[in-house]
């Protein structure tokens, strides 16, 4: 779950485009207030990939909610999304 999480403060919050294996997404990262949940949605451009969680920080560690995907799928994007010209998030753990 670091690893995750480290990839996950090094995406920009707000939308990006990037590469992932090799095929162009974009993505929204978005983060609440109190930066206790963050969210993102990402959808391949020209193909039909799409994936997309909530994260809760919660008193007992990181609640990670894949929708309608293993969570294995959302763990492997986060980590192999390389986003074009972004500069890192503010960490919000």
């Amino acid at each position: 779950m670091n690893a995750f999480l480290d990839a996950l403060d090094r995406l920009p919050v707000g939308y990006s485009e990037g590469l992932y294996r090799g095929t162009r997404w974009a993505v929204t990262l978005s983060a609440s207030s109190d930066e206790r949940r963050r969210w993102l949605w990402g959808e391949e451009l020209g193909g039909a990939g799409r994936v997309s969680f909530n994260l809760y920080m919660l008193e007992s560690g990181p609640a990670l909610r894949p929708c309608e995907m293993p969570a294995e799928d959302v763990v492997a994007f986060v980590l192999g999304y390389e986003p074009e010209d972004a500069q890192p998030a503010e960490a919000v753990r």
